[in-house]
């Protein structure tokens, strides 16, 4: 019987050796930022891809999804205000032009976005418009305060992202004569009979910078429109900035040839960001003008979690308008805290979380401040990624520069964001797919361990080392 058994067994079909699948991904170059080391975007080596295991419940894990595919990524940037621009006014030229390559130069951190203001703002060494005071006709209006130092800036950023640029403004006052208050400071609101006037400030605006070779991507409605500030600043109800939207800007934007400019309503906190989308988006012909909802990050200072859950609510509820990160800064500037590198975390958790909640790009304020951390003619000074030293001539890069660079230096414009999830809330991701091809995953670790996590694609994984308080980005 054992004969038998043998011979039955040798003559039957051998199974074929089974092929595994080709790799997609082989190798993963890794980058690194990290509180306590001198890494700054240093390249870190390259890890060699592996076939994915069953992740283990005791294991942390960061899981991509390349097929499931999300919004259209547009850039990261930064304001040029008017202290911008006097801070640079101040640098050597050599200083000059190692600011611009930080920022717009081949190896600096790809910079796309350039914000600006619709005349003053806070970040100034003063209050001015365009026109003279109580001129209803704008005969007046002229940007010549803008020619002598921010507009030459702005050129010069331009001229090196050359066609990804994204140039956009945002008033923050109208003129005082057209304000209930009579003043450009301490809020106010628009009074009703200059509503249109306004909105041909806005086309003479586009007219005028346009006529300095810089095209206007677009522009928002009012900067913070619920906040009475020290500063310039201006209140609208969500029912006025509707009806001005609706009857006023968009109209004369459209009649002046300029319907391809993109408006951005709201400008403000995620705290009351669904109550203003729902009342201007639930209008047909409001609607109709705008593109999406501009957001700021400052309603986190009243110390409960930033409000991620409503700007998902907003992509969920109005799926055709985008979502637009315009401004967040870090306040209370200290010359002597630099590198203090909780700033730098709040940036990073802040771009991963409203990326994954289906932003499009995302607005630093400004790209440049001195050691005051002005100039500001209210006082309200604050940290900017780069800082010159007027006194020193010297540029001060902060981590939060490098933090933003994982994202921006690597990301495409173009780029499509992808399914990203982590199996522990101790760490943060967001993944892109680049237009030119590959994947980008940007990781942070905000706490105060060491650890080691798999980056599962797939059927494939890599397992990578990540420092206490450190950014990574993985280009595959």
């Amino acid at each position: 019987m054992l004969a038998s058994w043998t011979s039955y067994e040798t003559h039957q079909p051998q199974p074929k050796a089974v092929q595994k699948p080709a790799k997609e991904f082989t190798t993963a170059r890794l980058f690194v930022t990290a509180e306590n080391t001198d890494k700054r975007l240093s390249e870190d080596g390259v890890l060699e891809f592996e076939s994915a295991d069953q992740t283990l419940e005791t294991e942390v894990a960061i899981f991509v999804n390349p097929a499931k595919k999300f919004q259209t990524y547009l850039g990261i940037g930064g304001a040029i205000t008017d202290a911008s621009a006097e801070v640079f006014s101040l640098l050597s030229e050599p200083q000059q032009q190692a600011l611009l390559d930080a920022y717009f130069g081949p190896e600096g951190i790809g910079y796309n976005i350039i914000r600006t203001s619709i005349h003053s703002c806070d970040f100034g060494l003063g209050s001015h418009t365009y026109i003279d005071e109580g001129d209803t006709s704008l005969a007046t209006f002229s940007i010549a305060p803008d020619k002598v130092k921010r507009i030459p800036m702005i050129q010069r950023a331009a001229d090196m992202i050359g066609d990804d640029l994204v140039f956009y403004a945002s008033p923050w006052s109208p003129p005082a004569f057209m304000k209930t208050n009579q003043h450009m400071l301490r809020g106010g609101s628009l009074l009703p009979e200059f509503y249109g006037a306004w909105a041909q400030y806005f086309v003479k605006f586009i007219e005028a910078y346009e006529a300095e070779g810089l095209p206007v991507w677009g522009v928002t409605i009012q900067n913070e429109p619920m906040a009475t500030q020290r500063w310039e600043s201006c209140i609208y109800t969500a029912e006025e900035e509707r009806d001005f939207l609706k009857h006023h800007l968009g109209p004369a934007m459209a009649e002046a040839g300029y319907g391809d400019k993109n408006i951005v309503v709201w400008d403000h906190n995620r705290d009351l960001i669904t109550h203003r989308a729902n009342t201007i988006f639930e209008d047909s012909v409001a609607s109709s003008y705008a593109w999406g909802t501009g957001f700021h990050w400052y309603e986190t200072w009243t110390g409960g979690a930033p409000k991620y859950d409503n700007l998902k609510l907003i992509q969920e509820s109005y799926p055709d308008k985008k979502l637009l990160f315009t401004e967040g800064c870090q306040e209370g500037f200290d010359s002597q805290h630099y590198e203090r590198w909780s700033n730098a975390e709040r940036y990073g958790n802040s771009m991963i979380q409203d990326f994954n909640s289906g932003t499009v790009g995302w607005t630093d304020w400004n790209i440049l401040l001195d050691e005051r951390g002005g100039p500001n003619h209210v006082q309200n000074f604050c940290f900017a990624p780069i800082h010159g030293d007027t006194q020193t001539d010297e540029l001060i890069l902060t981590p939060t520069y490098h933090y933003i660079g994982h994202f921006s230096k690597f990301i495409e414009p173009g780029a499509r964001r992808v399914s990203t999830s982590a199996s522990r809330s101790t760490i943060e991701s967001t993944t892109f797919e680049n237009p030119s091809g590959g994947l980008v995953t940007v990781v942070m670790n905000r706490t105060d361990n060491p650890m080691t996590y798999a980056l599962v694609v797939g059927d494939e994984e890599v397992h990578v080392d990540i420092l206490p308080h450190a950014m990574q980005t993985l280009v595959y």
